[in-house]
């Protein structure tokens, strides 16, 4: 039996764009959102790496294959009166899933959060991904179907402030 090949997890770096973006327009793929990646790859490096980086990412890694990513940023509660990491996104490549993969890059950002002092680590799901909110649930994540996400994007946003 051959032996498995380790998983690594690391930190992106700018080097790193191109499998990110490879993989958002994957998840994008695989959450039938493809229409709604409009970014470039400079506008996701711009943010992760500039003057003022807004988020950050960590790869999953086999061989020398970007397997997965977890994209986080921190926001903070009012109630908890501490900082906290918000996922954006969690995604492994299709082929990868039921290896612990999604699990190690969970835990790898659930350490971040403890380490950086936070009160608590929160992320979305859509309603119809069944397995992914059974996963989550798994490794001990409440899911809070009373709260509902605000957005205000393009036009509306442009507008808002204008009210």
């Amino acid at each position: 039996m051959p032996t498995p090949t380790p998983l690594k997890i690391h930190p992106a770096t700018p080097a790193d764009i191109p499998a990110l973006v490879n993989l958002i327009k994957a998840l994008a793929d695989y959450e039938k959102l493809a229409h709604e990646v409009t970014g470039k790859p400079e506008d996701l490096e711009q943010a992760l790496f500039g003057p003022r980086p807004y988020a950050e990412a960590v790869l999953a890694w086999i061989e020398d294959t970007p397997v997965g990513m977890a994209l986080f940023f921190h926001n903070f509660s009012t109630f908890l009166m501490q900082p906290g990491i918000y996922l954006e996104d969690l995604f492994v490549q299709p082929d990868y899933r039921g290896q612990g993969i999604g699990k190690a890059l969970l835990r790898h950002v659930g350490n971040l959060a403890l380490e950086r002092g936070c009160g608590r680590f929160e992320w979305s799901v859509l309603d119809w991904n069944a397995p992914a909110i059974a996963f989550y649930q798994s490794m001990g994540a409440e899911i809070k179907p009373e709260w509902q996400i605000c957005r205000v994007t393009g036009e509306a946003l442009a507008a808002f402030g204008e009210m």
